[in-house]
């Protein structure tokens, strides 16, 4: 490829994202867009890089190959969503294997125009039955937090029939893993701040504000208990939004993208007044925090308040990890943890932060780590669905293996999600059952506290 005279065939540049122009009505436009996932598909088709990272690529290159032309031209149109319906916007291609992203002049964004064909799908067609209860986690949410009414309904919903049910009705397929509610609700438990004094560093502010995150508010209330009793600990003052609801992600995986401005608009308000007032926004779930680093900046480019947002959001073991730079966390370490197996998940890597929950670990005595930094294959909604658990699974495998190897006392994974989905892949894959603990919950037990 020319440029300023130049022949290119991939890019060193560090890689830049262009808004997501869903505003436009070209974007809805059908027939640009399938000229547009032509021409990707081509360049996909010619470079194949991506092929080991999930099951869209293979998918896209069975067609080409089968096809009567062997190029992307003998795929039939109708038949390019069955590459988009594998994509579960991972953004691993993007950020890890595409060397034709902007600002190369090929312009390859991948996920970005997976969630075009989505949101375009969903608009033709309607929201599908299944897809609109996985992604609707604040009305599902009201079963939590009344005790005998929680019970029975994660009681019934661990029964063989209810499973079969819920398979043949909704599509959730009866072998994956799927969450309990709490009997009592993350924002109802967690109380108040210890501490007052604001202590700001040089890298950090000194008081936080909690998004509780849809799943540890409803269905792990104990990650969130314990990152408070964290920032207890260190003195650190804390507080909950006034109101919260989702952070949009689960309807931005569907594709619905005015869904995802409606959450927006319920959470911004709350959000960037905290912001302005200097609070630190942390969230107990990678997808959470990317969605307000990343997605929503990038869907709502011109919004001061959506950027005053994304400026304020942490990571949890980023804000940890500076927050010891600054010479302001305590390391009064007690119990010793052993082996942890320790994954790195997609929505983690993608906020380009390095690996901050690894390097917090490693400074904890007789504690030893082993880092896989490669996908589970959960990806949210996609690993529950009866039409892509296997694949899920198999994407897991490498993931699977690499941490049963390691003999862990513990295993563990930001995103409590994939955690599970890796415990449920180490027990199937190779007969082991090592302790699932977040890595919040693995700091608390080695503060003693």
């Amino acid at each position: 490829m020319a440029s300023n005279g130049i022949v290119r065939e991939g890019s060193l540049e560090a890689p830049t994202r262009h808004p997501l122009d869903w505003k436009n009505p070209d974007f809805w436009d059908e027939a640009a867009l399938d000229a547009e996932l032509e021409r990707v598909f081509n360049v996909c088709h010619g470079c194949r890089r991506c092929v080991s990272l999930c099951g869209a690529f293979p998918t896209l290159f069975d067609l080409v190959d089968e096809g009567p032309t062997g190029e992307v031209d003998g795929v039939p149109k109708a038949r390019y969503g069955e590459v988009v319906d594998q994509c579960y916007l991972c953004d691993m291609c993007y950020m890890s294997k595409c060397p034709y992203v902007p600002p190369h002049e090929w312009n390859i964004d991948f996920p970005h125009l997976m969630l075009r064909a989505k949101a375009v799908e969903r608009k033709r067609t309607g929201p599908r039955l299944r897809d609109t209860v996985l992604s609707s986690t604040d009305k599902t949410g009201l079963f939590a937090g009344i005790p005998v009414v929680t019970q029975t309904i994660n009681a019934v919903n661990r029964t063989q029939p209810m499973r079969a049910l819920m398979e043949k009705t909704l599509g959730v397929d009866a072998k994956a893993w799927l969450p309990s509610f709490a009997t009592r609700k993350f924002r109802s438990a967690a109380g108040d701040a210890v501490a007052t004094e604001v202590k700001d560093g040089q890298r950090t502010p000194g008081k936080v504000v909690l998004f509780s995150t849809c799943f540890i508010n409803y269905n792990e209330p104990g990650i969130g208990l314990d990152l408070v009793a964290i920032l207890d600990h260190n003195e650190i003052p804390w507080r909950l939004a006034k109101k919260e609801a989702c952070c949009g992600m689960p309807k931005l995986e569907q594709g619905d993208l005015d869904g995802v401005e409606a959450l927006k608009n319920i959470n911004m308000p709350q959000l960037v007044a905290l912001a302005r007032e200097g609070y630190a926004i942390l969230t107990g779930v990678p997808s959470c925090t990317l969605m307000f680093k990343q997605e929503l900046p990038h869907m709502f480019p011109d919004d001061p308040d959506v950027l005053a947002v994304r400026d304020a959001m942490w990571e949890p073991f980023e804000y940890l990890v500076a927050r010891h730079k600054d010479g302001l966390l305590k390391t009064d370490f007690k119990d010793k943890l052993g082996k942890i197996a320790y994954h790195v998940p997609c929505h983690g890597r993608v906020q380009a932060i390095g690996r901050k929950t690894e390097e917090f670990l490693k400074k904890i005595a007789g504690l030893e780590v082993d880092t896989t930094e490669r996908c589970s294959g959960h990806a949210g909604t996609f690993g529950v669905k009866k039409e892509f658990h296997a694949m899920a699974m198999k994407i897991g495998r490498p993931v699977f293996r690499k941490m049963a190897e390691f003999e862990p006392d513990f295993i563990s994974s930001d995103c409590p999600l994939g955690g599970h989905h890796l415990a449920q892949g180490i027990e199937q894959n190779h007969q082991k059952t090592p302790e699932l603990a977040h890595p919040i919950s693995l700091v608390r037990r080695a503060y003693g506290i």
